[in-house]
């Protein structure tokens, strides 16, 4: 079959483009900017790219094409997709393709909640790997021992993903829903997605409409301190529910708990103790408490899931070393939301004891640019010694927001300026952590060389 993919160099979408040309499709694509390392990796493929979306793909690369994946990037006004719509033309969802074509024979292993889901599906793959069971996997990330965000083997198992965000301009479900998972983590719920979602509730409803795809003879691996899952479940729940919390976290009792002293209890029963984690950090010691949990409803023991977790080796983008400098270590992370941009800085104030950080974030998540988690913001970066923040295209005051920090907190509408104030405050020994869900001009590397000039 031919398909040509709309939106291809997204992380999901190009995951599904590897996926479809492991299964032996032949496949092209486009996107608005068609740029590495995505577009690398898919022409390693041999995935024909066409940068834009114009309606002229129809009678060039795309001529032929028996069905087209849209990406819930594209809406209603794109060139591409209405000449699609004009012409008749078959079209699907990514999620969609992906359960007809791929997950309805497949033991699904989906990862699901506001935060953790990319490391907490990377570790279950790698456990699951390592117990020989081979598994198929779509993450949105590169997990770093497999060095690619997806793939398709002939094992019954595929850890995937499970994102609440919607599924197409044309289906505006979860995507989620498609995936009909017979293992599903539920990791956490808070307010995120102010675009698509008007209040929590809401995504509540997603969640417990999640829930009604897991068979009876499924499992269910909630996080028992989440008030919000709480009232997911009580919804209605039709498989079997095991949960999972640190030792004094607040919430109902849990069947999987991991103590102060790393110790993995179930049932009581002690199991063993957790390894130091790459990326580190308690929110990353739950990520991994709960893929064991998982693993387990597959039959690896938690014990070979603790052997396997010694050699994880962590997610890019993800409190990834990019490089020192002048004595200053750069890291890059996805961090976009105050919960994580908080938990992130938890991880490195661990790693690094008394030593400065510098906190240098992008607000660019749709949630973000709305403004919606603002208030929330100054506090989620308390633990920072500094923060530099980056002004541009948002609707809102950043430097009102981060007021309270005073002193500590800086913001610049100019990517040079803000790469100049940071350098200039940096010393030997500082950990300069830069977080976005976007490549942020390359700030990174431009951070990297001003430091060496330093």
């Amino acid at each position: 079959m031919r398909i040509h993919i709309l939106g291809i160099c997204g992380t999901f979408m190009g995951g599904i483009a590897a996926i479809a040309r492991s299964a032996g499709h032949e496949v092209t694509g486009c996107d608005a900017n068609v740029y590495p390392p995505m577009s690398a990796q898919l022409a390693s493929l041999g995935i024909g790219l066409t940068s834009g979306y114009e309606a002229s793909q129809l009678d060039g690369v795309a001529a032929g094409t028996e069905v087209f994946i849209v990406g819930n990037a594209l809406s209603r006004g794109n060139a591409l997709v209405e000449a699609i719509l004009e012409r008749g033309l078959p079209y699907t969802s990514g999620p969609q393709w992906l359960a007809e074509t791929v997950l309805r024979e497949k033991w699904v292993l989906a990862v699901a909640g506001t935060h953790g889901k990319t490391t907490t599906s990377s570790m279950l793959a790698w456990i699951l790997d390592h117990a020989g069971l081979d598994p198929g996997f779509l993450i949105g990330g590169v997990p770093t021992g497999f060095g690619i965000s997806a793939r398709l083997t002939r094992s019954r198992y595929f850890v995937i993903e499970a994102d609440e965000y919607d599924t197409a301009f044309f289906d505006k479900r979860s995507k989620f829903v498609h995936y009909r998972p017979r293992t599903a983590i539920l990791n956490n719920l808070e307010l995120d997605h102010v675009d698509i979602f008007p209040d929590l509730a809401a995504i509540e409803t997603q969640f417990h409409h999640l829930v009604r795809t897991v068979p009876g003879s499924g499992r269910l691996i909630v996080n028992g301190a989440e008030e919000s899952l709480a009232r997911v479940l009580a919804r209605g729940c039709w498989s079997e529910i095991q949960r999972f919390r640190l030792a004094g976290a607040g919430g109902s009792d849990a069947d999987w708990v991991l103590a102060a002293d790393g110790t993995i209890r179930f049932g009581g029963v002690d199991l063993g103790r957790m390894p130091p984690l790459n990326p580190p950090g308690p929110h990353n010691q739950l990520n991994a408490l709960a893929a064991i949990a998982a693993a387990a409803h597959v039959g690896v023991a938690a014990t070979a899931s603790l052997t396997a977790l010694e050699t994880f080796r962590g997610v890019k983008r993800r409190l990834e070393l990019r490089g020192t400098a002048g004595g200053v270590t750069v890291y890059d992370d996805f961090a976009h939301h105050p919960t994580a941009i908080a938990a992130t800085l938890e991880a490195l104030r661990g790693a690094v004891g008394s030593a400065r950080i510098l906190a240098v974030l992008e607000p660019r998540s749709n949630t973000m640019k709305l403004g919606a988690m603002k208030s929330a913001l100054a506090g989620s970066l308390e633990a920072a010694d500094r923060t530099f923040c980056y002004a541009a295209n948002l609707g809102w005051d950043p430097a009102a927001a981060l007021a309270p920090l005073g002193e500590r907190a800086m913001v610049a509408a100019d990517l040079a300026a803000l790469v100049e104030a940071i350098a200039a405050a940096a010393r030997p020994g500082d950990h300069v952590v830069v977080m976005s869900n976007g490549s942020f001009g390359g700030l990174h590397g431009r951070l990297l060389e001003r430091l060496a000039r330093l």
